[in-house]
């Protein structure tokens, strides 16, 4: 049967192809609360959050694309951007009679057509932004539907269809499908735009800069006349991006008509204290667990988004003191032995940098350790392997794990984790390249690699240290193995 853009008539079951991908797990949760029996299939294992969000939903994955996941016949395939054509289970479908639609499309025709839809994109700060907009959202009462690419504390899930007029959802320039190779965010009717930064990323599929700006231009063109965008001022390839829109733009940053000051950092609570100035006056003035500058101007962004669409600064004063984070996004997931560890999403050069720059604001002059593990399409080459060298200045030790899975890549274009290390100590930190397969093992797991980095760590670690976990991955599970060792090796 031919691709569709709509959900069939008397659809009862919808198989999702890719559910263990932030955004598939969430479209999972809102096709069962509209009364639809949902199973999908994954080509690894799916580690937490996701695995929790999907057994909290009653759906356990298939692992591996394989035809037999069709059994019994869905009604209607969802499939995700990360599914190959080449992939048995999508060979299958392609040669059946089963209704076959991307995420996006699907998304947008039945959930937010109709609705104010407030789209957060742009290179970083998507998850954040689009998580403290649904929470404000629904702290004023307005019922918003949402979809956020994080789980967040404030909600049990990562998406909803919502009783309101608005949706809000973070937009991704990541392509929709193997069948479409546009963006995703092309599919969210955007009527407000926060854009946060445009940098290349995803070198898998942007050949460079200008080739990631061209997808950002189109969602500045999809906003119509009425709509709002809102922008980040002060980063020239955004006013590139924007300047051509008939909507109206709201612009933001240090010196704009929407700008953010950082009134006092609590750093035993975590918590932020900020203003939102507006044309130079204070706006309002608000508590945030979200600390650091790149947050504080993620927060003054959704201020002025939801001020265009007749919100008050009464109406987000709750929300922002009540905001309980998102996983991953500097995330304390524990303190044992008086050593804080950290889990954070940070992949990209300058996402490292800002975090690390918020976790140095936020625990003063504890000694802060970088674990980072090139796991992303754009950090497993070596185009920015200089600008990684430079992003990990705020932390005292840096600690480089081996990249994930790098045969699908060019050798001559493939980060060198040994030269990465010397760039790092060249500007004086000290660096370690932990968790490589020892020269006697044939066989050599992620969790090995994650094993040999806590002990390695642990070795020199010291109760007040801050040990920071940056990853897109589950990275052989490091997490627990640090959570569960530390109270094993580490006197009090």
């Amino acid at each position: 049967m031919p691709l569709v853009n709509v959900i069939p008539p008397n659809t009862k079951h919808i198989h999702i192809m890719g559910i263990g991908g932030t955004a598939m797990a969430a479209l999972a949760g809102v096709l069962i609360d509209e009364g639809y029996h949902v199973t999908g299939s994954d080509g690894n294992v799916i580690y937490p959050p996701m695995s929790d969000v999907l057994e909290l939903l009653g759906i356990e994955a298939m692992i591996g694309y394989n035809a037999s996941n069709l059994e019994p016949k869905p009604d209607l395939v969802v499939v995700g951007n990360v599914v190959r054509a080449i992939y048995e289970e999508a060979q299958a479908i392609l040669a059946s009679d089963i209704p076959y639609i991307s995420f996006p499309a699907l998304l947008g025709a039945a959930f937010i057509e109709g609705k104010r839809s407030i789209v957060v994109a742009g290179t970083h700060g998507k998850t954040t932004t689009s998580a403290i907009t649904s929470w404000l959202l629904e702290a004023a009462g307005k019922e918003p539907g949402f979809l956020v690419g994080g789980k967040m504390a404030n909600f049990t899930r990562t998406a909803r269809a919502g009783k309101g007029d608005f949706f809000a959802i973070e937009g991704d320039e990541y392509d929709t499908a193997f069948f479409d190779k546009g963006p995703k965010f092309l599919h969210y009717r955007p009527k407000t735009v926060i854009l946060t930064s445009v940098e290349f990323d995803h070198a898998d599929i942007y050949r460079d800069l200008d080739h990631c700006k061209e997808s950002f231009k189109k969602l500045s063109a999809a906003v119509p006349e009425d709509g709002t965008i809102v922008a980040r001022w002060d980063h020239e390839n955004v006013i590139d991006c924007v300047k051509d829109t008939k909507a109206e733009i709201r612009r933001y940053g240090p010196g704009q008509v929407w700008d953010g000051k950082i009134e006092s950092v609590d750093t035993e609570k975590g918590m932020m204290r900020f203003s939102v100035l507006h044309k130079g006056e204070v706006y309002g003035t608000f508590d945030s667990i979200m600390v650091g500058e790149h947050n504080l101007y993620n927060q003054v962004a959704i201020v002025a988004a939801l001020d265009a669409n007749g919100c008050t600064a009464d109406d987000l004063k709750k929300g922002f003191e009540s905001f309980r984070g998102i996983q991953r996004r500097q995330e304390l997931l524990g303190s044992p032995c008086n050593i804080s560890v950290i889990d954070d999403f940070a992949h990209h050069p300058t996402a490292v940098k800002v975090t690390l720059e918020a976790l140095r604001l936020r625990f003063g002059e504890r000694r802060l350790w970088a674990i980072f593990e090139p796991r992303s399409a754009t950090s497993r080459r070596n185009i920015m392997q200089d600008e990684f060298a430079a992003s990990f200045d705020c932390a005292d030790v840096v600690v480089i794990a081996p990249p994930y899975n790098q045969s699908n890549i060019p050798v001559k274009e493939r980060l060198d984790p040994h030269t990465l290390v010397r760039k790092i100590h060249a500007r004086g930190k000290e660096a370690f390249l932990f968790g490589d397969a020892p020269s006697n093992v044939d066989s050599w797991t992620a969790q090995d690699s994650a094993s040999a980095i806590v002990r390695s760590v642990l070795a020199q670690a010291m109760p007040h240290d801050v040990i920071a976990i940056l990853s897109n991955g589950g990275f052989g599970g490091i997490h627990k193995k640090f959570i569960h060792e530390i109270p094993n090796i580490i006197k009090k």
